[in-house]
């Protein structure tokens, strides 16, 4: 895909992964819709873009809200023409207590930001993706997802079904829509740091980690590679490789 022209929703777009990708794709010459609950952080996103003399508008709210979910999709169609690119990219950790001490509620929200969002995305974006002949879904798992998370086991299995639901997304390709996701180690994120202070991730002082930037070099090559459907890309310091998943076998038709 050829970026230059298209439209882009980007969720998680205030800070991290999901701001480095969204300027990134407007210095490509996307249109962008930048989706966070964080207000400020998502205004400020749209203003970076515009003063560098890209197009974007910004929106707040819930992104396993289905109304809120469906506002963002209508408002790329009807402000910029249209739908190519989805990014679902929004994502919490458990926080503070972590599991099992955590409230069923507090777990809850993680599956829904996590995982019910990036299922109620894609199934919302998929009718206007297809109104313009295809287009293409990333979402953001982890490295967490392939070796687990004891810090946030609750975090672990969210990504984890994130990867297998990417995966099992794959076959859309036969009808021009590519489903991919990233997923990263440890990246220089407010998220991240946000564990670190409050305990709840222990890390070395000199530990190496990625930069947002890297992250969105990754999806950066989900989108604009067409022979990529179905791939979970794996960057992590010194590792970029794509998981190793199961060929689909399609069930056989007939009695």
């Amino acid at each position: 895909m050829d970026i230059r022209g298209k439209v882009a929703v980007v969720t998680g777009a205030a800070s991290g992964i999901g701001r480095a990708t969204a300027i990134r794709l407007a210095r490509e010459g996307a249109a962008l819709v930048v989706v966070d609950v964080d207000a400020a952080g998502a205004h400020d996103t749209m203003r970076t873009i515009q003063q560098a003399g890209g197009t974007a508008s910004a929106l707040d709210g819930d992104v396993a809200d289905a109304a809120h979910a469906q506002r963002m999709i209508a408002t790329a169609e009807q402000r910029f023409g249209g739908l190519d690119i989805l990014y679902n990219n929004a994502g919490i950790v458990t926080g503070t207590p972590g599991y099992p001490q955590a409230t069923v509620e507090q777990w809850q929200r993680v599956l829904d930001v996590n995982l019910r969002a990036v299922i109620l995305g894609t199934q919302l974006a998929l009718p206007a993706l297809r109104r313009r002949g295809g287009g293409v879904v990333v979402n953001t798992a982890s490295m967490a997802a392939f070796v687990g998370f004891p810090p946030d086991p609750v975090y672990a299995a969210t990504k984890a079904a994130v990867v297998l639901f990417t995966h099992s997304m794959g076959p859309l390709a036969n009808e021009g829509i590519r489903v991919n996701c990233v997923c990263p180690g440890l990246v220089n994120t407010p998220l991240l740091r946000g564990g670190r202070d409050r305990g709840q991730v222990v890390l070395p002082a000199n530990l190496p980690m990625l930069e947002p930037e890297d992250i969105a070099d990754g999806v950066m090559q989900l989108i604009t590679d067409d022979a990529l459907a179905g791939r979970a890309l794996r960057i992590a310091v010194g590792m970029r490789d794509f998981a190793s998943l199961p060929a689909f076998r399609m069930p056989r038709g007939g009695s």
